[in-house]
Protein backbone atom coordinates (compact mmCIF):
# COMPACT_ATOMS: atom_id res chain seq x y z
CA UNK A 1 0.00 0.00 0.00
CA UNK A 2 2.86 2.40 0.73
CA UNK A 3 4.17 1.99 -2.83
CA UNK A 4 0.75 2.97 -4.21
CA UNK A 5 0.47 6.00 -1.93
CA UNK A 6 3.89 7.19 -3.15
CA UNK A 7 2.77 7.31 -6.79
CA UNK A 8 1.00 10.73 -6.64
CA UNK A 9 4.14 12.46 -5.35
CA UNK A 10 4.54 13.93 -8.86
CA UNK A 11 1.37 15.99 -8.28
CA UNK A 12 3.07 18.27 -5.76
CA UNK A 13 3.33 21.22 -8.23
CA UNK A 14 -0.48 21.21 -8.51
CA UNK A 15 -1.53 20.44 -4.92
CA UNK A 16 -0.71 21.89 -1.54
CA UNK A 17 0.40 19.72 1.37
CA UNK A 18 -3.06 19.51 2.97
CA UNK A 19 -4.75 18.42 -0.27
CA UNK A 20 -2.04 15.81 -0.88
CA UNK A 21 -2.65 14.34 2.56
CA UNK A 22 -6.40 14.18 1.92
CA UNK A 23 -5.79 12.61 -1.49
CA UNK A 24 -3.63 9.89 0.07
CA UNK A 25 -6.48 9.00 2.43
CA UNK A 26 -8.99 8.87 -0.42
CA UNK A 27 -6.78 6.73 -2.65
CA UNK A 28 -6.29 4.19 0.09
CA UNK A 29 -10.03 4.06 0.76
CA UNK A 30 -11.37 4.03 -2.81
CA UNK A 31 -8.98 1.29 -3.95
CA UNK A 32 -9.79 -0.90 -0.94
CA UNK A 33 -13.51 -0.33 -0.39
CA UNK A 34 -16.33 -2.46 -1.73
CA UNK A 35 -19.97 -1.67 -2.34
CA UNK A 36 -21.37 1.78 -3.01
CA UNK A 37 -18.75 4.46 -3.55
CA UNK A 38 -20.19 7.50 -1.78
CA UNK A 39 -18.56 10.21 0.29
CA UNK A 40 -19.89 8.60 3.44
CA UNK A 41 -18.62 5.20 2.28
CA UNK A 42 -15.17 6.63 1.56
CA UNK A 43 -14.99 8.12 5.04
CA UNK A 44 -15.81 4.74 6.60
CA UNK A 45 -12.89 3.09 4.83
CA UNK A 46 -10.31 5.75 5.62
CA UNK A 47 -7.95 5.57 8.58
CA UNK A 48 -7.26 8.31 11.11
CA UNK A 49 -7.49 11.75 9.52
CA UNK A 50 -10.08 10.79 6.90
CA UNK A 51 -13.38 11.81 8.44
CA UNK A 52 -16.54 12.58 6.49
CA UNK A 53 -15.85 16.30 6.80
CA UNK A 54 -12.31 15.75 5.43
CA UNK A 55 -13.75 14.03 2.36
CA UNK A 56 -16.14 16.94 1.86
CA UNK A 57 -13.31 19.46 2.21
CA UNK A 58 -11.30 17.60 -0.45
CA UNK A 59 -14.05 17.89 -3.06
CA UNK A 60 -15.13 21.41 -2.09
CA UNK A 61 -12.28 23.52 -3.62
CA UNK A 62 -11.73 23.77 -7.34
CA UNK A 63 -8.95 21.44 -8.47
CA UNK A 64 -7.43 21.37 -11.93
CA UNK A 65 -8.14 17.70 -12.57
CA UNK A 66 -6.99 17.94 -16.18
CA UNK A 67 -3.47 18.92 -15.11
CA UNK A 68 -3.48 16.31 -12.36
CA UNK A 69 -4.29 13.56 -14.85
CA UNK A 70 -1.66 14.79 -17.29
CA UNK A 71 1.07 15.12 -14.66
CA UNK A 72 0.49 11.59 -13.37
CA UNK A 73 0.32 10.01 -16.85
CA UNK A 74 3.37 11.91 -18.10
CA UNK A 75 5.55 10.94 -15.14
CA UNK A 76 4.55 7.29 -14.72
CA UNK A 77 2.97 5.94 -17.89
CA UNK A 78 4.29 7.62 -21.05
CA UNK A 79 7.68 8.41 -22.60
CA UNK A 80 8.62 11.10 -25.11
CA UNK A 81 9.54 8.67 -27.92
CA UNK A 82 6.37 6.61 -27.56
CA UNK A 83 3.70 6.56 -30.29
CA UNK A 84 0.57 8.06 -28.72
CA UNK A 85 -2.95 8.41 -30.10
CA UNK A 86 -5.90 10.41 -28.82
CA UNK A 87 -9.06 8.37 -28.46
CA UNK A 88 -12.50 9.62 -27.63
CA UNK A 89 -15.82 8.09 -26.74
CA UNK A 90 -19.08 8.79 -24.94
CA UNK A 91 -20.29 6.76 -21.99
CA UNK A 92 -23.73 6.80 -20.41
CA UNK A 93 -24.42 6.35 -16.70
CA UNK A 94 -28.01 5.42 -15.89
CA UNK A 95 -29.52 7.76 -13.32
CA UNK A 96 -33.00 8.21 -11.93
CA UNK A 97 -34.40 11.58 -10.97
CA UNK A 98 -35.90 14.68 -12.49
CA UNK A 99 -33.92 17.68 -11.18
CA UNK A 100 -30.36 16.69 -12.06
CA UNK A 101 -28.67 18.97 -14.57
CA UNK A 102 -28.15 17.27 -17.93
CA UNK A 103 -30.47 14.34 -17.19
CA UNK A 104 -31.92 13.11 -20.47
CA UNK A 105 -32.28 10.01 -22.59
CA UNK A 106 -28.98 8.90 -24.17
CA UNK A 107 -28.22 5.88 -26.28
CA UNK A 108 -26.36 3.16 -24.37
CA UNK A 109 -24.78 0.34 -26.36
CA UNK A 110 -24.94 -2.01 -23.34
CA UNK A 111 -28.73 -1.82 -23.41
CA UNK A 112 -29.07 -1.28 -27.16
CA UNK A 113 -31.48 1.62 -26.69
CA UNK A 114 -31.78 5.12 -25.24
CA UNK A 115 -31.95 5.10 -21.44
CA UNK A 116 -32.45 7.91 -18.90
CA UNK A 117 -29.17 9.01 -17.43
CA UNK A 118 -26.14 11.24 -17.82
CA UNK A 119 -23.71 11.21 -20.71
CA UNK A 120 -19.99 12.00 -20.48
CA UNK A 121 -17.34 12.54 -23.12
CA UNK A 122 -13.88 11.22 -22.30
CA UNK A 123 -10.65 11.82 -24.21
CA UNK A 124 -7.82 9.39 -23.54
CA UNK A 125 -4.17 9.09 -24.46
CA UNK A 126 -3.59 5.66 -26.03
CA UNK A 127 -0.12 4.16 -25.81
CA UNK A 128 0.56 2.03 -28.90
CA UNK A 129 3.54 0.29 -27.29
CA UNK A 130 1.85 -0.56 -24.00
CA UNK A 131 -1.53 -1.01 -25.77
CA UNK A 132 -3.34 0.85 -22.99
CA UNK A 133 -5.50 3.93 -22.80
CA UNK A 134 -5.30 6.52 -20.03
CA UNK A 135 -8.33 8.83 -19.57
CA UNK A 136 -7.30 12.47 -19.24
CA UNK A 137 -10.31 14.71 -19.86
CA UNK A 138 -13.93 14.02 -18.89
CA UNK A 139 -16.79 16.43 -19.58
CA UNK A 140 -20.54 16.11 -19.28
CA UNK A 141 -22.54 16.12 -22.53
CA UNK A 142 -25.63 18.33 -22.42
CA UNK A 143 -28.42 18.16 -24.94
CA UNK A 144 -29.76 21.37 -26.36
CA UNK A 145 -33.35 22.28 -25.59
CA UNK A 146 -35.56 21.73 -28.67
CA UNK A 147 -36.51 24.95 -30.39
CA UNK A 148 -40.18 25.66 -30.76
CA UNK A 149 -41.34 25.88 -34.34
CA UNK A 150 -43.07 29.12 -35.21
CA UNK A 151 -46.54 28.66 -36.72
CA UNK A 152 -46.68 29.79 -40.36
CA UNK A 153 -48.20 33.22 -40.80
CA UNK A 154 -51.31 33.66 -42.89
CA UNK A 155 -49.52 35.81 -45.47
CA UNK A 156 -46.64 33.43 -45.95
CA UNK A 157 -48.25 31.62 -48.88
CA UNK A 158 -49.15 33.89 -51.72
CA UNK A 159 -51.69 32.97 -54.32
CA UNK A 160 -50.26 32.01 -57.65
CA UNK A 161 -46.75 31.39 -56.27
CA UNK A 162 -44.63 29.09 -58.44
CA UNK A 163 -43.58 25.70 -57.13
CA UNK A 164 -39.89 24.94 -56.76
CA UNK A 165 -38.65 23.32 -59.93
CA UNK A 166 -36.65 20.14 -60.18
CA UNK A 167 -32.90 20.15 -60.42
CA UNK A 168 -30.30 22.68 -59.41
CA UNK A 169 -31.48 26.32 -59.03
CA UNK A 170 -30.32 28.67 -61.74
CA UNK A 171 -27.25 30.73 -60.84
CA UNK A 172 -26.22 28.60 -57.83
CA UNK A 173 -22.51 28.06 -57.24
CA UNK A 174 -20.47 25.17 -55.94
CA UNK A 175 -19.90 25.10 -52.21
CA UNK A 176 -16.55 24.54 -50.55
CA UNK A 177 -17.01 21.33 -48.56
CA UNK A 178 -14.15 22.30 -46.27
CA UNK A 179 -16.17 25.24 -44.94
CA UNK A 180 -18.69 23.33 -42.87
CA UNK A 181 -20.99 24.46 -40.10
CA UNK A 182 -20.22 22.34 -37.06
CA UNK A 183 -23.07 20.99 -34.97
CA UNK A 184 -23.19 21.87 -31.24
CA UNK A 185 -21.77 18.45 -30.35
CA UNK A 186 -18.89 18.79 -32.83
CA UNK A 187 -18.11 22.24 -31.44
CA UNK A 188 -18.11 20.78 -27.93
CA UNK A 189 -15.84 17.91 -29.02
CA UNK A 190 -13.49 20.26 -30.86
CA UNK A 191 -13.15 22.52 -27.82
CA UNK A 192 -12.31 19.52 -25.62
CA UNK A 193 -9.77 18.32 -28.20
CA UNK A 194 -8.09 21.73 -28.38
CA UNK A 195 -7.93 21.90 -24.59
CA UNK A 196 -6.15 18.55 -24.44
CA UNK A 197 -3.72 19.48 -27.23
CA UNK A 198 -2.89 22.76 -25.50
CA UNK A 199 -2.15 20.86 -22.29
CA UNK A 200 0.12 18.35 -24.04
CA UNK A 201 1.98 21.04 -25.98
CA UNK A 202 5.18 19.81 -27.58
CA UNK A 203 5.97 17.11 -25.02
CA UNK A 204 4.23 14.45 -27.13
CA UNK A 205 3.82 14.24 -30.89
CA UNK A 206 0.21 13.22 -31.52
CA UNK A 207 -0.91 12.72 -35.13
CA UNK A 208 -4.14 10.68 -35.04
CA UNK A 209 -7.49 11.04 -33.34
CA UNK A 210 -9.53 7.83 -33.10
CA UNK A 211 -13.30 7.95 -32.75
CA UNK A 212 -16.24 5.72 -33.61
CA UNK A 213 -18.64 6.00 -36.54
CA UNK A 214 -20.23 9.17 -35.14
CA UNK A 215 -17.47 11.12 -36.95
CA UNK A 216 -17.80 9.13 -40.17
CA UNK A 217 -18.91 12.21 -42.12
CA UNK A 218 -17.39 15.26 -43.76
CA UNK A 219 -18.14 17.56 -40.81
CA UNK A 220 -16.31 15.19 -38.45
CA UNK A 221 -13.27 15.01 -40.73
CA UNK A 222 -13.06 18.78 -41.14
CA UNK A 223 -13.46 19.31 -37.39
CA UNK A 224 -10.47 17.05 -36.68
CA UNK A 225 -8.39 18.55 -39.51
CA UNK A 226 -8.95 22.02 -38.03
CA UNK A 227 -7.12 20.70 -34.93
CA UNK A 228 -4.11 19.68 -37.11
CA UNK A 229 -4.84 15.97 -36.58
CA UNK A 230 -5.79 13.07 -38.83
CA UNK A 231 -9.00 11.18 -38.15
CA UNK A 232 -9.36 7.40 -37.94
CA UNK A 233 -12.98 6.33 -37.89
CA UNK A 234 -15.56 4.05 -39.49
CA UNK A 235 -17.99 4.43 -42.38
CA UNK A 236 -21.31 2.71 -42.93
CA UNK A 237 -20.89 -0.79 -44.31
CA UNK A 238 -22.59 0.19 -47.59
CA UNK A 239 -21.19 3.73 -47.98
CA UNK A 240 -21.31 5.01 -51.58
CA UNK A 241 -17.63 5.14 -52.55
CA UNK A 242 -16.14 5.87 -55.97
CA UNK A 243 -12.78 4.92 -57.41
CA UNK A 244 -10.71 7.80 -58.85
CA UNK A 245 -11.26 8.34 -62.57
CA UNK A 246 -8.25 7.22 -64.60
CA UNK A 247 -9.63 7.61 -68.12
CA UNK A 248 -8.60 10.16 -70.76
CA UNK A 249 -9.43 13.85 -70.57
CA UNK A 250 -12.36 14.86 -72.79
CA UNK A 251 -10.66 18.05 -73.83
CA UNK A 252 -13.10 20.56 -72.34
CA UNK A 253 -14.48 21.47 -68.97
CA UNK A 254 -13.31 20.28 -65.59
CA UNK A 255 -11.47 17.00 -65.35
CA UNK A 256 -13.62 14.09 -64.30
CA UNK A 257 -13.08 13.12 -60.66
CA UNK A 258 -15.35 10.16 -59.96
CA UNK A 259 -14.81 6.80 -61.61
CA UNK A 260 -16.79 3.61 -61.19
CA UNK A 261 -18.86 3.15 -58.07
CA UNK A 262 -17.37 0.59 -55.70
CA UNK A 263 -19.16 -2.76 -55.84
CA UNK A 264 -18.76 -4.46 -52.45
CA UNK A 265 -19.80 -7.79 -53.92
CA UNK A 266 -16.93 -7.75 -56.43
CA UNK A 267 -14.05 -5.74 -54.98
CA UNK A 268 -11.04 -5.29 -57.31
CA UNK A 269 -8.45 -7.99 -56.74
CA UNK A 270 -5.64 -5.48 -57.28
CA UNK A 271 -6.49 -3.79 -53.95
CA UNK A 272 -6.32 -7.03 -51.93
CA UNK A 273 -3.71 -6.68 -49.18
CA UNK A 274 -4.22 -9.79 -47.05
CA UNK A 275 -6.25 -13.00 -47.04
CA UNK A 276 -6.40 -15.60 -44.28
CA UNK A 277 -8.61 -18.52 -43.25
CA UNK A 278 -9.30 -19.59 -39.68
CA UNK A 279 -11.98 -21.98 -38.39
CA UNK A 280 -14.03 -21.87 -41.55
CA UNK A 281 -13.90 -18.06 -41.84
CA UNK A 282 -12.00 -16.31 -44.60
CA UNK A 283 -10.90 -12.73 -43.94
CA UNK A 284 -9.99 -10.51 -46.89
CA UNK A 285 -8.55 -7.04 -46.35
CA UNK A 286 -8.59 -4.41 -49.11
CA UNK A 287 -7.05 -0.94 -49.08
CA UNK A 288 -7.71 1.83 -51.59
CA UNK A 289 -8.01 5.57 -51.98
CA UNK A 290 -11.55 6.48 -52.94
CA UNK A 291 -13.90 9.43 -53.24
CA UNK A 292 -17.15 10.05 -51.42
CA UNK A 293 -19.44 12.70 -52.88
CA UNK A 294 -20.13 14.19 -49.45
CA UNK A 295 -16.47 14.44 -48.42
CA UNK A 296 -14.12 17.20 -49.49
CA UNK A 297 -11.00 15.05 -49.97
CA UNK A 298 -10.09 11.51 -50.88
CA UNK A 299 -10.20 8.89 -48.15
CA UNK A 300 -7.80 6.13 -47.24
CA UNK A 301 -10.24 3.22 -46.89
CA UNK A 302 -9.63 -0.27 -45.51
CA UNK A 303 -12.40 -2.82 -46.13
CA UNK A 304 -12.45 -6.01 -44.07
CA UNK A 305 -14.65 -8.77 -45.54
CA UNK A 306 -15.37 -11.93 -43.56
CA UNK A 307 -16.87 -14.88 -45.45
CA UNK A 308 -18.30 -18.03 -43.89
CA UNK A 309 -17.01 -20.77 -46.18
CA UNK A 310 -19.88 -23.16 -45.47
CA UNK A 311 -22.83 -20.78 -45.82
CA UNK A 312 -21.07 -18.12 -47.99
CA UNK A 313 -22.55 -15.40 -45.82
CA UNK A 314 -20.43 -12.23 -45.65
CA UNK A 315 -19.96 -9.32 -43.27
CA UNK A 316 -17.76 -6.28 -43.75
CA UNK A 317 -16.36 -3.31 -41.89
CA UNK A 318 -15.28 -0.11 -43.65
CA UNK A 319 -12.58 1.86 -41.82
CA UNK A 320 -11.08 5.07 -43.12
CA UNK A 321 -8.48 7.71 -42.35
CA UNK A 322 -7.83 11.19 -43.64
CA UNK A 323 -4.12 10.30 -43.85
CA UNK A 324 -3.62 8.83 -47.32
CA UNK A 325 -0.18 7.42 -46.45
CA UNK A 326 -1.24 5.35 -43.44
CA UNK A 327 -0.67 1.60 -44.10
CA UNK A 328 -3.63 -0.74 -43.78
CA UNK A 329 -2.20 -2.78 -40.89
CA UNK A 330 -1.51 0.32 -38.78
CA UNK A 331 -4.97 1.73 -39.53
CA UNK A 332 -6.64 -1.46 -38.29
CA UNK A 333 -4.31 -1.65 -35.28
CA UNK A 334 -4.91 1.96 -34.25
CA UNK A 335 -8.68 1.63 -34.55
CA UNK A 336 -8.67 -1.64 -32.60
CA UNK A 337 -6.75 0.06 -29.77
CA UNK A 338 -9.78 2.32 -29.22
CA UNK A 339 -12.05 -0.68 -28.55
CA UNK A 340 -10.53 -1.50 -25.12
CA UNK A 341 -10.87 2.21 -24.36
CA UNK A 342 -14.65 1.99 -24.87
CA UNK A 343 -14.91 -1.17 -22.80
CA UNK A 344 -12.85 0.48 -20.08
CA UNK A 345 -15.07 3.57 -20.05
CA UNK A 346 -18.25 1.50 -19.98
CA UNK A 347 -16.97 -0.70 -17.12
CA UNK A 348 -15.24 2.00 -15.05
CA UNK A 349 -18.51 3.43 -13.64
CA UNK A 350 -19.35 -0.11 -12.45
CA UNK A 351 -15.88 -0.87 -11.08
CA UNK A 352 -15.43 2.38 -9.20
CA UNK A 353 -19.09 3.17 -8.53
CA UNK A 354 -19.41 6.32 -10.63
CA UNK A 355 -23.17 5.90 -10.56
CA UNK A 356 -23.10 6.34 -6.76
CA UNK A 357 -20.87 9.43 -6.69
CA UNK A 358 -23.77 11.85 -6.99
CA UNK A 359 -25.04 13.51 -3.85
CA UNK A 360 -27.72 16.13 -3.47
CA UNK A 361 -26.24 19.51 -2.41
CA UNK A 362 -28.68 19.74 0.49
CA UNK A 363 -27.32 16.48 1.94
CA UNK A 364 -23.66 17.30 1.40
CA UNK A 365 -23.39 19.91 4.11
CA UNK A 366 -22.45 23.57 4.03
CA UNK A 367 -18.91 22.82 2.86
CA UNK A 368 -20.14 21.33 -0.46
CA UNK A 369 -22.69 23.87 -1.67
CA UNK A 370 -20.48 24.86 -4.59
CA UNK A 371 -21.21 21.54 -6.33
CA UNK A 372 -23.02 21.78 -9.63
CA UNK A 373 -26.41 20.03 -9.85
CA UNK A 374 -24.79 17.04 -11.58
CA UNK A 375 -23.00 16.44 -8.22
CA UNK A 376 -20.25 14.55 -10.00
CA UNK A 377 -18.11 17.27 -11.55
CA UNK A 378 -15.27 16.68 -9.10
CA UNK A 379 -16.21 13.12 -8.20
CA UNK A 380 -16.07 12.02 -11.86
CA UNK A 381 -12.63 13.49 -12.39
CA UNK A 382 -11.33 12.08 -9.13
CA UNK A 383 -12.80 8.73 -10.15
CA UNK A 384 -10.88 8.95 -13.43
CA UNK A 385 -7.67 9.63 -11.51
CA UNK A 386 -8.35 6.66 -9.22
CA UNK A 387 -8.92 4.57 -12.34
CA UNK A 388 -5.47 5.57 -13.62
CA UNK A 389 -4.06 4.40 -10.27
CA UNK A 390 -5.79 1.05 -10.84
CA UNK A 391 -4.24 0.79 -14.33
CA UNK A 392 -0.80 1.64 -12.95
CA UNK A 393 -1.07 -0.86 -10.09
CA UNK A 394 -2.34 -3.62 -12.39
CA UNK A 395 0.26 -2.97 -15.10
CA UNK A 396 3.06 -5.28 -16.27
CA UNK A 397 5.22 -4.38 -13.26
CA UNK A 398 2.31 -4.85 -10.92
CA UNK A 399 2.45 -4.05 -7.23
CA UNK A 400 -0.25 -6.70 -6.73
CA UNK A 401 0.42 -10.47 -6.78
CA UNK A 402 -0.50 -12.10 -10.09
CA UNK A 403 -3.91 -13.76 -10.24
CA UNK A 404 -5.26 -11.72 -7.33
CA UNK A 405 -8.01 -9.14 -7.96
CA UNK A 406 -6.87 -5.67 -7.00
CA UNK A 407 -9.80 -4.81 -4.76
CA UNK A 408 -9.69 -8.13 -2.90
CA UNK A 409 -5.96 -7.76 -2.31
CA UNK A 410 -6.18 -4.16 -1.09
CA UNK A 411 -9.26 -4.91 1.03
CA UNK A 412 -7.31 -7.71 2.66
CA UNK A 413 -4.44 -5.35 3.40
CA UNK A 414 -6.84 -2.83 4.91
CA UNK A 415 -8.49 -5.43 7.18
CA UNK A 416 -5.10 -6.83 8.18
CA UNK A 417 -3.77 -3.38 9.11
CA UNK A 418 -6.97 -2.63 11.05
CA UNK A 419 -6.99 -5.88 13.05
CA UNK A 420 -3.29 -6.30 13.69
Amino acid sequence: MTEIIALPACLSPCLDVTTQRRLACLIEAVLAMTGRVTMLGISRWTEQGGSYRTVQRFFNPHLDWLRLHWFFIRHHLLTEKEVVLIGGDQTTVTKAGKKISGLDRFFCSLYGKAVPGLSFLTLSLISVGARKSYPVLTEQVLKEAPQEEKPPSQGSKKKGSKKKGRGRPKGSRNRNRRDVELSPFLQFLQQALKTLLALIGTELSVVYFVYDGALGNNAGVQMVRQCALHLISKLHYDAALYLPYEGPYRGKGARRKYGDKLNYGHLPVGYLQSSSTDKGMRTDIYQMQVWHKWFADRLNVVIMVKTHLHTQKTARVVLFSSDLDLPWDQLIDYYSLALPNRVQLSRRPTILGAGEFYEHPSKAGSQCRQFRPVHGQYHRRAQTLFGVFVDECAGPESLVPSGSPLKVFLSGLFIKDSLF
